[in-house]
Parts: C-alpha cells; structure tokens; sequence
C-alpha cells in the first residue's frame, strides 16, 4: 500500500468545490460562519452520528436525507447549534431547500449540520440571504475558508489530504474538521465533513466509516462531554475513473487504509485544539488481552481529568495512570503493568509491574513540557494495542467555559 499526505482538504479530491462566509449568525463577530461543500456530480453518502439521546434537528434532517445512500452538497453553519428548538427541524429543512434552489439539485441530496450554543432559536434568515453568495464564491481552492467556517472554540482549522491507488487509478480522501470543546468519545463527538473522488458503493462507504470510527474519532476525548450536535460524513463521486469498490478485497482495504491515515490525523488535530489545551496527550496501550480491553484502558487514561491536570503541570504523577486503569473496567493484572511518558525530548519509564522505579523528576518534567506528549502503557497479558488521544485540562478550559454563551 502506498499513500501519501498532499496539501488540502475537501477540495483536494476531484469534483468538489467549496467556501465559507460569514452570514451575520455571529451577531458580534466577522468570523465566517456558514460553509458549504459540493460535488459536481450525485456521490455516494454515509454517515455516522451523535449517541447522545439529544440531537440537534441537522442530524435528524441529514439522517432522513442519507437514506438512499447519496448526497451531493453539505451545508454547515456555526454560532449556533440548532438544537432543542421547537422549529428546529423546518430551519433545517429551509437550509437544504435553499441550498438545492441555489444548486439546482433536489434537496433530499443535501447534508446539513451545526455547531454551537445549544437551545438558543436560530433564525434561517440570515442563512437564506447568504446561500447565494456562498455558491458563487464555491472554489477548488475553498478548503480553508469552509475550514473556517465551521469553527466554533477552535483556535485553528483542521484539514487533511491523501492520495492513493485503487485499481491503477489515483485516488484522493480529503477532510475537514471541527472540534475542540464536547469532545468525548461515542461518535459523534464532533463535525467532520469527509470527500473522495473514488468509487465505491454507498453501503461499503457506511461500513468503511463505521468501522474506521472505532478505532479514531471513538478514541478521543477532550472534556468527557457527549456533544447534541455532532457527526462524520463523507462523500465520494467516483470521479477518479476506479472500478466500483462493492465488496471487500484489496482495493476495500487500500481505501480503508487511506480514510484511517486521514482520521488518525484529524484525531490528532482535535486533540491538540481541545479548549485551553497546551498539549497533545497520545496514550499507547500495548500487550492487552483483547483489542476491547486495549481500548478501554486507552481512553480511560485520557479522560482522566486528574491525569490531565498532571499532565498540564508537566508533573510525572503516574499514580493517576494506573487508578485511571484500575476503574477503566478492563480486567487487568495490576502487577504486570508497566507505564512510561515520551516526547521529543526524550522518554522516562515510572512504572513497572505496577509498582513505581527511581526516576529523575527533573529529566520528567523536560520530557512533559514539550507539546506532544505519549503515555506509554504494557499491559503484559497478550498482543492487542490500541490508541486514544486527549489534551491537558488548564485554567483556559473552566475559563472558556465560564462564559461560552455570553
């Protein structure tokens, strides 16, 4: 297998153009707030959405819209989520139909999401106004400014490209994401809005995304919070000229690989943007039993907002590591575990077969300073590994936080 990361996102993949404005959602902001993304042609569709039993009406709308397995434009506002609201549903039906007048496609082709304060009544109006301007400013070179536009608390944009081959025929995955606050895992726990120039049919694109998710957007955590709003969607057109992909086999996998490294990037990205965050945390679990176990001790060290506070303290208190395992529910053998933190400065092992070794607190705390920081955990109990990626928890976070609505 052979893929490659290349510049872009959403616009990286043949046939797809987009571009965010700002519409006047944000009342008192002239950051962009409303994007669009759109496929020359019909494109197969899937999508994965929100557990959380409160769902913001785009989700319901795009649910229903999805069922014949094809899209060909995705519309997202920000400022504003959408949710519990007593006419949520007809606003989201207004935007699909506005955007389709605008297009010239059926609305039923259109996905629609988005993001922001929750209960708060959203007026489609300014929406409405802006749909025009939106589609006649739609650009190959769009990625950033839709990027932008589906911000909220993000203090930078998220996008990611790869090109790969299916069948001899170069092939592209491309993304956006948003994310930063309410990210917890149990997909959805945010918005990404996924493209692709390859062929391949709508349920194997429900499975590929289904499947990936376990092992990517399911494995991060920022604040433990479920979001309302929140989903994965991705389009593929079939303009890259492979053979259909329709059953699983070589070129399934060769396009499984190539989502997964778009993914585990984005994760990556998220992660690393949580609200108030200064450091990516990446904890490795190795010698797990099961892949089950591996992941649960993954995410439980993540979600621990002790850990997190240590972590933004750069203080090595690796006790929280293992209480963090010891409540995980993974039936693990404490005296067989062994737990190391490593960054670009250099690595430090504090634990093993679950008791703790001399260490030097001062080469610790140079490792924990840096940005990226890894939390290496041996489980010693059989071959399965899993990863999961988190944040510190600072100051900034209650602080963000505090205030959000106003």
């Amino acid at each position: 297998m052979s893929i490659r990361v290349i510049e872009g996102g959403v616009c990286s993949a043949k046939g797809f153009k987009a571009n965010g404005i700002h519409c006047g959602i944000r009342k008192n902001h002239p950051k962009r707030d409303l994007a669009l993304i759109v496929s020359e042609c019909r494109a197969a569709a899937a999508a994965v959405y929100t557990t959380n039993l409160v769902k913001g009406a785009p989700l319901v709308v795009t649910k229903a819209h999805l069922a014949d397995g094809y899209a060909q434009a995705a519309i997202c506002n920000s400022g504003n989520a959408n949710t519990c609201n007593a006419n949520g549903i007809e606003v989201a039906e207004q935007t699909c139909e506005a955007v389709a007048s605008a297009l010239g496609i059926p609305a039923q082709d259109v996905v629609v999401a988005s993001t922001g304060v929750i209960g708060q009544p959203l007026d489609v109006t300014p929406i409405v106004n802006g749909i025009p301007s939106l589609v006649e400013g739609l650009s190959a070179s769009g990625d950033a400014v839709a990027a932008e536009g589906i911000m909220t608390t993000d203090t930078r944009m998220k996008a990611v490209a790869v090109e790969f081959t299916v069948g001899g025929k170069t092939c592209r995955i491309g993304g956006i994401a948003k994310g930063s606050g309410m990210i917890h895992p149990n997909m959805a726990t945010m918005l990404v809005f996924l493209t692709s120039d390859a062929a391949i049919a709508p349920a194997m694109l429900q499975k590929a995304v289904k499947e990936d998710i376990t092992a990517t957007f399911n494995m991060l955590s920022v604040d433990g919070d479920t979001s309302t709003n929140d989903m994965v969607t991705v389009m593929a057109n079939g303009m890259a000229g492979n053979s259909l992909i329709d059953a699983d086999g070589p070129d399934f996998q060769e396009f499984t690989a190539a989502l997964n490294m778009v993914t585990a990037r984005l994760c990556r990205m998220i992660a690393g943007d949580g609200e108030g965050a200064t450091k990516l945390l990446e904890c490795k679990v190795s010698g797990a039993g099961d892949l089950a176990m591996a992941r649960t001790v993954a995410k439980s060290v993540v979600c621990s907002s002790l850990f997190k506070a240590a972590m933004f303290g750069a203080d090595a208190n690796w006790g929280r590591v293992l209480c963090a395992i010891g409540y995980s529910g993974a039936a693990v053998d404490v005296t067989k575990i062994g737990v190391s933190f490593r960054s670009a400065a250099g690595s430090v092992t504090v634990c093993q077969n679950g008791a703790g070794v001399p260490f030097s607190e001062e080469e610790a705390a140079k490792v924990l300073k840096e940005k990226e920081i890894e939390i290496l955990v041996s489980l010693g109990l059989g071959e399965a590994s899993a990863t999961a990626w988190g944040c510190d928890l600072t100051y900034d976070y209650v602080k963000i936080n505090g205030d959000y609505r106003t």
